[in-house]
């Protein structure tokens, strides 16, 4: 009799996780797709996916992070498209070896993610108007370093973006491994509880003696770490960096944040949950390549799939207040 009540009590924990309702929705649209292509659950398109939600799936650890803690960041794209210009030309034009081209590509965005955490909680700027205009400016950067033709991407460091290890592509093994350190991040240290706390709430956090200003710059410096690292995996991927890529990386990982339940007023969701929306963005992408659907439709599908997650949060928010 407990053991029965022990496991009605441990499905019902289970259930009433917002990821839970996310994983169902996965596997209802993947039960979906393997009835409407034949191609979809091939092993080479499993691992096409998983390669391309790899790329999502990285930058919204930290998109979670600064969405958590009550931000926005709408640079994220333009980012990765510095990052991955930077990368090829340090390691072609300049002739660097990779253990120099990696940690100087991962501390361009740091002091990126740094600019953007100092101008929100120091300057006291809008961090939508501050990460977009950021945005704007690492553009016109890339444009100018790269003068708008690709470079060319020559280096052992491109293992990263199309190595793999035994079927599994290494970028895959980056992703999870990243999702493991951001959970663990937040939910088991105190720097990351204290991220919720400010996101619940950041004068009680902060009259609580949480460094809120200093936790806010950090999870900005996290996102564009992580943006860099997601830079050199595209570079290495397509063996050359040019000015568009990152372009749609902001809309994509917010979508896959806020799918994976991660409320926008902040204080709310996990690193889990945001992988699961992460996958359902790849796999959506994928259904359109699969089924032949102009990828003119893809923006509006996620937008409304955007809206409805928002949407969706709000209700949930709403109904735990009343």
């Amino acid at each position: 009799m407990k053991e029965n009540t022990a496991n009605r009590s441990l499905w019902k924990r289970i259930t009433g996780r917002s990821e839970f309702s996310i994983f169902v929705g996965l596997v209802v649209l993947c039960v979906l797709m393997s009835f409407l292509s034949e191609y979809f659950l091939k092993v080479s398109n499993i691992f096409n996916i998983l390669n391309q939600i790899s790329r999502y799936g990285i930058v919204s650890v930290g998109m979670a992070l600064v969405i958590i803690a009550g931000g926005i960041d709408l640079s994220v794209g333009y980012v990765v498209g510095l990052t991955a210009s930077l990368c090829a030309y340090f390691s072609s034009a300049m002739a660097l070896p990779w253990f120099v081209v990696l940690p100087l590509t991962l501390l361009v965005g740091a002091v990126i993610g740094l600019v953007n955490g100092l101008l929100v909680t120091r300057v006291k700027l809008v961090p939508f108007i501050v990460t977009m205009a950021m945005g704007k400016i690492l553009s016109g950067c890339t444009l100018l370093l790269t003068q708008g033709r690709p470079i060319k991407f020559q280096s052992s460091l491109a293992w990263l973006g199309k190595g793999y290890v035994g079927p599994i592509p290494v970028a895959v093994i980056v992703m999870l491994l990243t999702i493991v350190l951001g959970s663990v991040f937040a939910q088991k240290t105190l720097t990351g509880r204290n991220i919720y706390a400010i996101g619940n709430n950041e004068r009680t956090a902060q009259l609580s003696g949480i460094n809120v200003k200093a936790l806010k710059t950090l999870t900005y410096v996290i996102t564009s770490t992580l943006c860099a690292l997601c830079g050199v995996i595209v570079a290495g991927n397509l063996s050359s960096a040019d000015a568009t890529l990152g372009v749609g990386y902001e809309t994509d990982t917010i979508a896959a944040v806020v799918i994976g339940g991660v409320a926008m007023s902040g204080g709310e969701g996990t690193i889990w949950g945001s992988l699961l929306g992460a996958a359902i963005i790849g796999i959506l992408k994928n259904a359109f390549v699969l089924l032949r659907i102009s990828a003119y439709w893809q923006s509006i599908v996620i937008g409304i799939v955007i809206i409805a997650a928002v949407t969706i949060d709000k209700l949930r928010t709403s109904s735990r207040k009343a």
